[in-house]
């Protein structure tokens, strides 16, 4: 069976499996989720048969940082990078397959995220003549190549391409997994940048939507690796020892960001840890690190609560994932003003969200499916997406 008649075979089963891949901001490895998916749009019912998470080390963290979130980069790194960085996810796969025991004939496609290494809405670059802009890494030509499998890749280039910013993505799969007729929701996700999607009791796509909301675990861990050489503040108690720095706190709150209107998306192009540099630098030279720890704590917490308020959807049901969800401090501040539960509750691992998410994507696709979420100026535009690519 040629590529071609294997991608519309595929196309017509009613169960897939599907690798998803994700690899965020926070730079911590490459998530692998492997899901057994039936059915597609409401009707669709995902089952994660395996998940495992592949740190990155410092070399490949290095390499990325050297271009990740700047405006001025070595050029041949990025293009280095790219190659590389779909060929080590090619090995990974092939290495976690063969540690659960299962062929990659077995599967029926990938869908692979990428790295983002720069995030340019035009509400953020402001450039004339220019418009939303995404930039994600990592072949998925090698990935198809090498694993001898169907590889979907760059899902944010039709959103952009529909009028939209690339992201968030995950409000189309919070959607089609996790509506609930019982309660509106509210999924949480605290990655390198905090999100939510708002789900209604109604069902109604139309009412859906998604929005970035500010610093998540950026912050925290950049000044946690600083002071501490620790990757992140463990359950945040470091940062529950410190004292906060109200002062501080309200200038991080000026960030432009926070005064834009909803939705709006970002990444460490706006909450900069060189800018944050500079904000202490003036503001509070002296400061202790647990201080500082604890007043980005707080911050990342204000972003969050101050969204909620502001979107008027505060009567919800919150449920947490994301690196943010173990941080136990963090927690306790949200909780302060909010109903909280981490999003095991619903029977789904937290940490295998963001990847399967994506597998959900790349099932949508395939089946040719594809649903319009929102109105107005929260529209997520009906699009198939992710480029295909072939093994041979």
């Amino acid at each position: 069976m040629n590529a071609i008649d294997k991608l519309y075979h595929i196309s017509q089963k009613k169960t897939k499996l599907i690798i998803g891949l994700m690899s965020g901001t926070s730079l911590d490895g490459l998530d692998i989720a492997l899901c057994q998916i039936s059915g597609y749009g409401l009707q669709s019912h995902l089952q994660i048969i395996a998940f495992e998470t592949v740190a990155y080390n410092d070399f490949i963290r290095d390499n990325i940082k050297e271009i990740f979130a700047q405006t001025k980069i070595n050029l041949q790194k990025l293009t280095l990078l790219h190659q590389f960085l779909g060929k080590l996810y090619a090995d990974i796969i092939l290495e976690t397959l063969k540690k659960w025991h299962i062929s990659p004939q077995e599967i029926d496609c990938i869908a692979s995220h990428g790295q983002t290494i720069f995030h340019a809405p035009k509400r953020l670059h402001k450039i004339d003549f220019f418009g939303n802009a995404t930039l994600q890494i990592a072949d998925a030509e090698q990935i198809a190549y090498h694993t001898g499998i169907i590889t979907l890749s760059d899902f944010r280039q039709k959103h952009i391409a529909a009028g939209g910013e690339g992201a968030p993505l995950v409000v189309y799969g919070d959607y089609l997994l996790f509506s609930s007729k019982q309660e509106n929701r509210i999924l949480l996700n605290i990655g390198g940048i905090a999100n939510l999607t708002y789900l209604p009791s109604s069902l109604q796509a139309n009412e859906v939507f998604a929005t970035d909301v500010g610093a998540g675990n950026t912050l925290i861990d950049y000044f946690a690796k600083k002071y501490y050489h620790i990757p992140f503040d463990a359950e945040g108690k470091i940062a529950e020892s410190g004292l906060l720095n109200e002062f501080l706190l309200d200038k991080l709150l000026e960030i432009d960001f926070f005064s834009q209107d909803f939705p709006k998306t970002t990444g460490q192009e706006t909450f900069s840890p060189i800018l944050v540099e500079n904000i202490i630098s003036e503001l509070a030279p002296q400061i202790a690190a647990e201080d500082l720890l604890c007043t980005l704590t707080h911050f990342t917490a204000k972003g969050i609560l101050r969204a909620i308020e502001q979107l008027n959807i505060i009567k919800s049901s919150i449920y947490v994932s994301g690196g943010g969800a173990f941080n136990t401090f963090l927690i306790k501040l949200l909780s302060q003003e909010l109903s909280v539960q981490l999003f095991d509750v619903l029977g789904f691992d937290p940490q295998a969200k963001e990847a399967a998410l994506f597998a959900i994507l790349a099932n949508e696709t395939l089946s040719g499916s594809k649903v319009s979420l929102g109105k107005g100026k929260f529209t997520n535009p009906a699009v198939c997406m992710g480029k295909i690519s072939l093994p041979n």
